[in-house]
């Protein structure tokens, strides 16, 4: 049985998991409605802790400004790259002018990747209280403590690369990263989430074999994985075909994209019919209530809004709403699948005497 110290740290743990989607579907909204430049400063938004609500408003000489600080970080990151080894990363970084573009002020914008800001800080804030509150099972579960605090570590460097996305203005490799990392920071508070709840609980033991699921399951984790980077990479092409058309043309934007985005459609495909064969997997082995069966039917409910919204990008001129819901939910079919994976991986297969 759980203390109230262990039940507090699994209700902030579930805040948080929640908070990460809110502030994925907050990213979502900035990148659809191409507000990433919206503050072209980080920490702070123009200079302040509350943005401007007109150009009236603006610092005096901030392009300037900016750019030279933009030029700085710049060398820096590429400085740290170098260090990587990655040089030729580092070189094309230096070469690309287009980071230094000018964007015009537009206070929707500006306020719209204000409060995905602020949604960041909110979650950095519950994630401290989640490595605060792990130190009830230092005694029962040390690895909850190390991986909550692990956490810490990886959303400071989420941090610092969301200051690179705007210094580098939003280049298209670096984007890419911030979504992994925002992955492995869900993956880890799934996991914490779910070993917290399961610690004094026995394993499920089924009558059919586990082990073909949990390897069918594993697999369709990581093509949903690599769909998501192919995702991203279609909407970073999106984002430079917007931008070179001046947002306008929408229903032009998917047929210039090209082969990434036949890749994402062929993909998509595969993924849908993976996770229809893990629903039929696990309703095959567990019954009754039993929450794999749950998350199963869950994953089915996330996986015909994942295909809808991916219909309408496709056929409707890539409405932003769609976007969002479109990148919040490929979020949370990994976090059901991710989740799905943890349950059955304590599930064994029934062995007579």
């Amino acid at each position: 049985m759980n203390a109230k110290s262990e039940n507090r740290f699994i209700r902030i743990n579930l805040i948080a998991i929640i908070a990460t989607l809110v502030v994925i579907l907050a990213g979502g909204v900035v990148r659809s409605t191409g507000s990433g430049m919206g503050c072209p400063d980080w920490p702070k938004c123009f200079d302040q802790y509350i943005p401007p609500t007109s150009a009236a408003q603006l610092p005096a000489d901030y392009e300037s400004k900016y750019i030279e600080g933009r030029k700085k970080k710049n060398e820096n990151f590429a400085k740290y790259l170098e260090s990587m080894g990655k040089h030729e990363l580092a070189d094309s970084l230096r070469k690309d002018k287009s980071i230094l573009e000018h964007e015009e002020f537009n206070a929707a914008k500006t306020w719209t990747e204000y409060v995905n800001r602020l949604t960041g800080a909110a979650l950095g804030i519950l994630l401290l209280l989640t490595a605060i509150y792990s130190f009830a099972y230092k005694q029962k579960a040390k690895r909850i403590i190390v991986l909550s605090f692990l956490n810490i570590g990886v959303t400071f460097y989420q941090a610092w690369l969301g200051s690179i996305v705007v210094s580098t203005n939003l280049t298209q490799w670096v984007v890419t990263i911030h979504m992994l990392l925002a992955l492995v920071i869900l993956a880890i508070l799934i996991y914490t989430y779910n070993y917290a709840k399961q610690l004094y609980k026995e394993p499920t033991v089924i009558m059919y074999r586990v082990a073909w699921l949990k390897g069918f399951l594993f697999f369709t984790i990581a093509i949903s994985i690599l769909q998501i980077v192919i995702g991203t990479e279609v909407r970073e092409a999106i984002d430079m075909i917007a931008k070179s058309l001046q947002y306008n043309g929408r229903n032009t934007w998917v047929s210039k994209v090209g082969d990434m985005f036949v890749y994402h459609r062929d993909m998509a495909i595969i993924v849908a019919i993976s996770n229809f064969i893990v629903y039929k997997m696990v309703i095959d082995r567990f019954s009754g209530k039993a929450l794999p069966l749950i998350m199963a039917n869950y994953l089915m409910i996330v996986l015909v809004v994942q295909v809808l919204s991916g219909l309408l990008l496709s056929y409707l001129g890539m409405p932003p709403y769609a976007q969002a819901i479109h990148i919040l939910f490929s979020m949370i079919m990994f976090s059901v699948q991710y989740y799905l994976y943890l349950l059955v991986y304590r599930a064994k297969t029934y062995k007579s005497a």
